[in-house]
């Protein structure tokens, strides 16, 4: 089958093994472990109080070997009870001095075999000389004599039951494997459907958290809601848990941070359920737990979408999206699928993305033609070639080089001015030509006031399709600006859990940097949303909140998977070249209008600045095989870049960029 053919995936058996679901009901197993768990942190006090009854049992199963059932009690002097209660206290004091206290019964060995060995015969020796001396005749020596070993015979057979009956509780609850005991945040119907689930999968529930005083002390399938959810800060609360799970994916915005926050200070490692979208979309079970994403943090109302008015452009066309297998673009392919567009047509440089995303796509949506190209957005000819061939009405442009430190070197910035530039102009240039209805590109906030080639370029990107505007009406020229996208390639976010993972130390540029993040999912609706609704020469922007700071993320990340601060360390490397340390949206001279979806708003492109025409004629003819130096690369954007090449503005100006964007989202123009 030739590249170009348009492929029709057969839908493929699915492999996945959906676990086993049990009642709702806790089972006995569960409710042992429960149980052990909750008095696990008193085991000293309760080491030596089961050592104490053990001890007096002994004493009198040793007058009952010693004088038989008829006489066992009536022989007995009249001072034995204080006898037996000086030698129990002899014997716990003894095994205080050895330690055994301290012990874990469910890990009981030779060495703990041995210490109290030691402690029974010390002990035995120790009374049986007092009582001697002391001339009480009335004990028998054969009851001094015996007692140590009978002694030492209950000790150890109570820690081998325990042991045993713990072994078997994780064996029916878990299969042997480590313990997973959890308290999970919340108990709404999300708790009750998890419940129904995870206990098959090895789990204990120790108890529900929750804020509803009217769940207060009730049960939910056979667990007690044992307090709100601020009691979590109390040590009392977590006696017995492995795990925090999150289980109210409806809750959003401060008040998920602050829950967030609570559990992160717990030192627990911390999962949590689907969220509300992934459980609408189909992307997941509410009993399939999986680690708390730095994405889920931001819990932004989701953005609204004219879905009517994205189903209108896409339902039916042919849609065409360079970069298809990068991050952003897999993302795009996902999406645009759903809407049912006549073909989907895969505009991709690398090999194994491009098969990656092509087979996924036809398990998912075996009924959609796609048609799975390699090319290179510089070859203008090709996506000549590519445009007349399947002619496209939609064109996503998702094909850049983004890594602002990387793009900085020597030969890197003139690749990278090229494939974004240049690249640019040729997906557009081929899109007009050919009748395109409508040409996104994807743009990012490092495209305003720029400091890096990767900006510029960007902002050259955006004059570039600025261009073409008034010389092509019949395509709509748009752009998207994104924040920094969670999860992406070359995000920071893979990069700390790495590090986390080895123990450290995470790695961050300043204490003072901040960045506005976005996920991809919402990062693809806003392109798509763009694409409805957007006309020429705009470009749309998402209201992203407020800024993080990197360092309060890092820390956060470190936190939420079960480490101390102190266990891993976090190092500064300082700024590196193109870095600033405060990002924006909207620079001053772009003017912002409302949509009908709320948390976007639709930015005009300033137009000011030098035609763009020298600068492709330059990408186009200056050989490859010798690239120009960053510095004619950084002298040549700033020719069409406006600013670009000056220094970065200081801490001062930038910083006040996140509260100018909050207050424009009520109505204001941006600062």
């Amino acid at each position: 089958m030739s590249p170009g053919q348009p492929l029709r995936a057969a839908p493929r058996a699915r492999t996945d093994v959906v676990p086993i679901r049990m009642s709702a009901t806790p089972t006995i197993w569960h409710r042992v472990d429960a149980a052990l768990a909750r008095v696990r942190p008193h085991r000293r006090a309760l080491s030596l109080a089961v050592d104490g009854v053990v001890v007096a049992l002994a004493w009198n199963l040793t007058y009952l070997f010693r004088l038989g059932f008829e006489r066992w009690w009536s022989a007995r002097g009249e001072h034995d009870l204080w006898i037996m209660l000086g030698v129990v206290a002899a014997y716990l004091a003894a095994f205080q001095l050895a330690g055994i206290p301290r012990g874990m019964w469910r890990f009981t060995g030779f060495g703990d075999q041995r210490r109290i060995a030691l402690a029974c015969v010390g002990a035995g020796a120790a009374c049986a000389l007092v009582i001697r001396a002391a001339g009480l005749v009335e004990v028998p020596r054969a009851v001094l004599a015996l007692h140590p070993f009978v002694t030492l015979v209950g000790v150890s057979l109570v820690r081998l039951s325990y042991r045993m009956l713990y072994e078997h509780a994780r064996e029916r609850i878990a299969g042997g494997g480590p313990p997973r005991r959890a308290l999970v945040i919340g108990a709404g119907e999300a708790a009750r459907l998890l419940l129904a689930g995870i206990r098959g999968q090895g789990w204990t529930v120790l108890g529900l958290l929750d804020d509803d005083p009217a769940k207060q002390g009730a049960q939910v399938a056979g667990v007690p809601v044992i307090g709100p959810i601020a009691t979590l800060a109390q040590p009392e609360t977590r006696t017995g848990a492995t795990h925090l799970i999150f289980a109210i994916p409806t809750a959003r915005g401060a008040r998920r941070r602050e829950i967030f926050d609570l559990a992160a200070a717990t030192g627990l490692p911390l999962l949590t359920v689907p969220s509300a979208a992934e459980l609408r979309e189909g992307g997941g079970r509410i009993d399939r737990l999986r680690d708390l994403e730095p994405e889920d943090l931001l819990g932004r109302e989701p953005v609204v979408l004219d879905e009517a008015g994205i189903g209108q452009t896409l339902a039916g066309k042919t849609v065409l999206i360079t970069g298809a297998g990068g991050s952003i673009g897999a993302e795009l392919c996902r999406r645009v699928a759903r809407y049912g567009p006549a073909r989907l047509v895969l505009y991709e440089l690398g090999e194994f993305n491009l098969y990656a995303i092509e087979q996924e796509l036809g398990e998912r949506f075996p009924h959609i033609p796609l048609v799975r190209l390699i090319g290179d957005v510089k070859d203008l000819e090709h996506l000549r070639a590519t445009f007349a061939k399947w002619k496209p009405q939609v064109v996503f442009h998702a094909a850049a080089y983004k890594h602002v430190p990387l793009m900085e070197e020597d030969d890197n910035a003139w690749a990278c001015v090229r494939n974004n530039v240049l690249g640019t102009w040729h997906a557009a240039l081929a899109a007009a030509e050919h009748g395109a209805e409508r040409f996104v590109l994807i743009s990012t906030d490092k495209a305003v006031r720029p400091t890096s080639v990767m900006g510029a370029s960007k902002r050259a990107a955006e004059l570039v399709i600025a261009s073409l505007v008034a010389a092509h009406p019949r395509t709509r020229f748009m752009a998207v600006r994104f924040g920094n996208v969670l999860g992406s390639s070359g995000s920071v976010i893979p990069k700390f859990k790495a590090q986390i993972a080895k123990g450290g130390p995470v790695t961050v540029t300043h204490p003072d940097m901040v960045r506005y993040f976005m996920t991809i999912p919402e990062a693809s609706r806003l392109v798509l949303q763009a694409a409805a609704i957007g006309e020429s020469g705009q470009v749309l922007v998402l209201d992203m909140g407020e800024p993080v700071r990197i360092l309060d993320l890092a820390r956060q990340m470190i936190r939420l998977a079960g480490r101390r601060d102190d266990e891993v360390p976090i190092a500064f490397t300082g700024l590196r070249p193109g870095e600033k340390l405060v990002e924006e949206l909207l620079a001053d001279a772009d003017e912002t209008l409302p949509t009908t979806a709320a948390p976007l708003r639709v930015a005009r492109l300033d137009r000011q600045g030098a035609p763009v025409a020298p600068l492709l004629a330059w990408l186009r003819d200056a050989a490859p095989a010798r690239p120009p130096a960053v510095a004619e690369v950084r002298r040549w954007l700033a020719t069409v870049v406006a600013g670009f090449g000056a220094a970065p503005p200081p801490a001062g100006r930038d910083a006040p960029a996140g509260e100018g964007a909050a207050k424009a989202w009520g109505g204001a123009a941006f600062p």
